[in-house]
């Protein structure tokens, strides 16, 4: 009876573990597992330095409005090609032809007010064929008070899952109509600038924002302009203007960025900046360098 119950557990173990020796092979798409339409919209510079095994990290000198004043802090852009999963819309562990190429974002913000800390990450999942829209959008904030929640997911339509810990915000699950989409804004520049809308449009601001300031996920009219190496987006309903510099040559990287809008309470709320400038930039598989030597890594980005 000992033996089949210490057989049972082993075999109990080893089917709850999962497999993890090919774990890394969707870290960054090989060009093998792109299907034929997407690949036929790629330049070979792209395909170099996007499909090259590593993430392009770059950090920024953060000044952030919140509550009124000017915190200072550190934002962070990771863009990596992924392998993306197109009906659990999540990243892919294996290659397989129902998997689309991304461009990834993973843009991250960290600051204080006072004495308690925020952290804030957006995620948007991008196709690199530049013909849809983001297939996924995700953000989260913490702080002392609690944590907030979004996601939205591509599919017949926008359905988007939003949790906070305010009672008017709650738990909420809708749909909405696919419009453009802010956050994928930032991975569409990377691929095309001159693809981006422009004029009078419609579009969902990021969830970052509409989560700080405590607005409805919804489609706001806005005016999109393009000038030189500026794109901007101006919300005239929410007193808010982003305006985002780059390279205007391939890789289109992001110089800065800038962001107008009401800050604090009431009467006393005033037009603020918030501003972010370009510290450095690393192209490096960041998934490998997680031992302690490689802390140096965030001397160099100035994170530390």
């Amino acid at each position: 009876m000992r033996l089949l119950l210490l057989g049972s557990l082993i075999v109990l173990n080893l089917s709850c573990r999962k497999d993890t020796k090919n774990k890394d092979l969707a870290l960054n798409t090989d060009l093998n597992t792109i299907s034929y339409d997407e690949k036929t919209g790629l330049s070979e510079e792209f395909k170099k330095y996007w499909y090259a095994g590593d993430a392009e990290i770059t950090s920024y000198q953060l000044q952030q409005a919140r509550y009124g004043e000017i915190r200072e802090g550190k934002a962070v852009l990771i863009y990596v090609t992924e392998d993306f999963d197109k009906q659990q819309q999540v990243k892919a562990d294996y290659p397989s032809k129902n998997n689309s190429s991304v461009l990834k974002l993973n843009a991250t913000k960290k600051f204080t007010t006072g004495v308690y800390p925020y952290s804030i990450m957006q995620s948007t999942f991008y196709p690199v064929s530049n013909d849809k829209h983001a297939l996924k959008v995700t953000s989260s904030i913490q702080e002392w008070c609690g944590h907030v929640y979004a996601q939205l997911n591509n599919r017949d339509t926008f359905k988007v899952n939003a949790f906070s810990y305010f009672q008017s915000e709650g738990d909420e699950f809708f749909e909405l109509d696919k419009t453009i989409l802010e956050n994928e804004i930032w991975t569409q520049l990377r691929i095309d600038p001159e693809s981006l809308p422009v004029g009078s449009i419609k579009a969902i601001p990021s969830l970052e924002f509409t989560r700080l300031k405590h607005v409805p996920i919804k489609a706001y009219d806005a005016e999109a302009n393009f000038e030189g190496d500026l794109y901007s987006i101006n919300y005239p309903s929410l007193n808010r203007t982003l305006t985002i510099q780059f390279n205007t040559k391939f890789p289109y990287d992001i110089i800065s960025w800038e962001e107008s809008f009401k800050s604090g309470y009431g009467p006393n709320a005033k037009v603020m900046f918030t501003k972010a400038t370009k510290i450095k930039q690393l192209k490096i598989p960041y998934w490998s360098k997680n031992g302690l030597k490689e802390d140096n890594l965030r001397n160099q980005l100035g994170l530390n």
